[in-house]
């Protein structure tokens, strides 16, 4: 049941915990870019009010008007009611504190790679980008609404990003965001399957977060990634994992000399490394994940 409307001078504060409560007691499903009810709430009051996720502590003191609570208890109440993700239901999701447009015809964006790129471990620093101004080419395959494209090409000043996708209603939502990131003319949408609709060339770093589910986790996900694009999560084979061994097995003929290759691959880290006993995957924790984003190099690609 979604919260009643308030007709006192409700705080930001007891807005979200109110909406916390509802959406805990219809146990939604999480993991669209929140791991807690909290953290759901927080986002839905955010947006009602207009204010970004990392700003809204500065706001936490401030009254709800009476049409922002309108539009929060609306919301709630679909969320619960529509088992939406929430992104579906504001148009919007958040990487990296950048804001990008979202709806039904991308899957939410969530990818740990969006943390990578911008970590010290990677990018600055002793990191495996250590010059990141002398990165001159990017390929982004699986796109989807083409947020990681953006922040590569934000991380990467230098770089041209190309950013491929098979379908074509998720390249629509990907243009939005790159023409509300003026990226334009840095950012290239390619519509196609993987490396097929690009010209030959060589890149320094190539990104991924392609669909790697399998068909037994398929059938178990929660309602809420049942309302994402299926493609977008099926990666086809037995594992899941057969996108991702495409995109392994072509990616040497694409890699600058001293290029890599970065890609998510879930829960699939185990049978990855069957499939490719002999490569050497370097993998990645970020603050939510362990083990579910790998490295590789060029010439580990090539030796292999």
């Amino acid at each position: 049941m979604a919260p009643r409307p308030s007709t006192s001078n409700r705080t930001v504060t007891a807005a979200i915990t109110t909406a916390a409560r509802a959406l805990a007691r219809a146990k939604v499903g999480l993991g669209h870019g929140t791991s807690t009810v909290l953290d759901e709430a927080a986002f839905l009051v955010g947006e009602a009010i207009g204010c970004a996720p990392d700003r809204l502590h500065t706001r936490i003191a401030s009254v709800v008007t009476a049409n922002q609570q309108r539009t929060i208890d609306r919301w709630v109440a679909s969320r619960i009611k529509s088992r939406k993700p929430a992104s579906y239901i504001t148009g919007t999701a958040y990487l990296q504190n950048e804001k990008f447009v979202v709806d039904e015809r991308v899957i939410v964006p969530r990818s740990f790679i969006a943390e990578l790129i911008h970590s010290d471990h990677i990018v600055g620093g002793a990191a495996f980008i250590p010059k990141p101004q002398k990165i001159k080419r990017v390929l982004d395959l699986c796109t989807g609404s083409g947020c990681l494209a953006i922040l590569a090409a934000k991380a990467f000043p230098n770089a041209v990003v190309d950013a491929v996708e098979l379908s074509g209603q998720a390249l629509a939502v990907a243009r939005i965001n790159v023409a509300q990131h003026r990226l334009k003319r840095r950012v290239r949408l390619w519509n196609g399957d993987l490396f097929a609709p690009l010209p030959a060339q060589k890149y320094d770093l190539i990104i991924s977060n392609p669909p790697y589910v399998s068909p037994a986790s398929m059938r178990k996900l929660p309602a809420e990634y049942r309302r994402e694009p299926a493609m977008a999560l099926a990666g086809g084979g037995a594992d899941g994992l057969d996108i991702v061994t495409r995109i392994i097995d072509a990616a040497p003929a694409w890699l600058a000399a001293g290029g890599a290759l970065i890609c998510e691959v879930g829960g699939g880290r185990s049978a990855l490394e069957k499939r490719y006993p002999s490569l050497p995957f370097l993998w990645l924790d970020t603050a939510e994940s362990t083990g579910e984003v790998f490295w590789i190099t060029a010439p580990d690609l090539q030796d292999s």
